[in-house]
């Protein structure tokens, strides 16, 4: 098991390129690492942060479209920024916004709960098996022979992405495409996952005290998983914040 320093070390070594703030000078990342989690599937728990997310989203949406809300809005201009077409390819958050109406998705315990905090505080944010990382999170633009392990009906294939996409990614490949797109199968969280990764994703109109927030609330979700969870965060921010990068 990992202990809050070396989880604090891992994190340290996590970096943005300069040509993400390039691109969106406004863009921060919140960064999560967790262990002694206690996994499993769906439970009380998360059903309930669940159901409490359904009826937030229906209240912002009960007169605003969702590609309207200001988050969603910056997400879909960033991804018109690199070449992608965000109504083809929407970004996690917007993608579980359209789906609250209908019920919001019951995966796993870890994954119940970061959907959860990600539709309550408006704000991307994705879960990665921490065991299966090698080496440091970093988020680039890809030159496009980066390999990203996904499923295609049904079947285990691997993909590249476009040249000057941003993708996170470590020493093995594509962690998630298109930013905050798809995430890849080798990292997913499972039911066995007892260490993970949490990125949250933000941009202007999104202020810090919002996105510490959303990191608070998670953590504290996190903490009740078993008694000897730990969890250490970091934010990455742009050049104007002192070692953003």
């Amino acid at each position: 098991m990992r202990d809050t320093d070396q989880l604090q070390r891992f994190l340290d070594q996590a970096f943005v390129e300069p040509a993400v703030f390039d691109l969106r000078p406004d863009y921060r990342a919140l960064l999560l690492a967790a262990d002694g989690l206690r996994p499993g599937p769906s439970d009380a728990a998360g059903d309930d942060a669940l159901t409490a997310a359904e009826t937030a989203a229906r209240e912002a949406l009960r007169d605003t479209p969702v590609e309207d809300l200001p988050h969603v809005a910056a997400w879909r201009d960033a991804y018109r920024a690199f070449g992608a077409k965000p109504q083809r390819t929407r970004n996690s958050l917007e993608a579980l916004l359209r789906r609250a109406s209908g019920g919001l998705p019951r995966v796993n315990r870890l994954t119940d709960l970061y959907n959860a905090v990600s539709v309550l505080h408006l704000v991307p944010l994705g879960g990665e098996d921490l065991d299966r990382y090698a080496g440091a999170p970093r988020l680039i633009r890809a030159v496009g022979d980066e390999q990203f392990d996904t499923v295609a009906d049904g079947s285990a294939i691997v993909e590249h992405p476009e040249p000057g996409e941003v993708v996170w990614c470590d020493d093995d490949g594509v962690t998630c495409r298109r930013w905050n797109w798809r995430q890849g199968r080798r990292t997913a969280l499972a039911d066995s996952t007892t260490s993970a990764l949490f990125i949250l994703d933000a941009l202007h109109p999104m202020p810090d005290d919002a996105l510490a927030a959303a990191g608070d609330e998670l953590s504290e979700a996190l903490t009740r998983l078993g008694p000897e969870v730990r969890v250490a965060r970091r934010l990455i921010g742009g050049p104007a914040l002192n070692g953003g990068r």
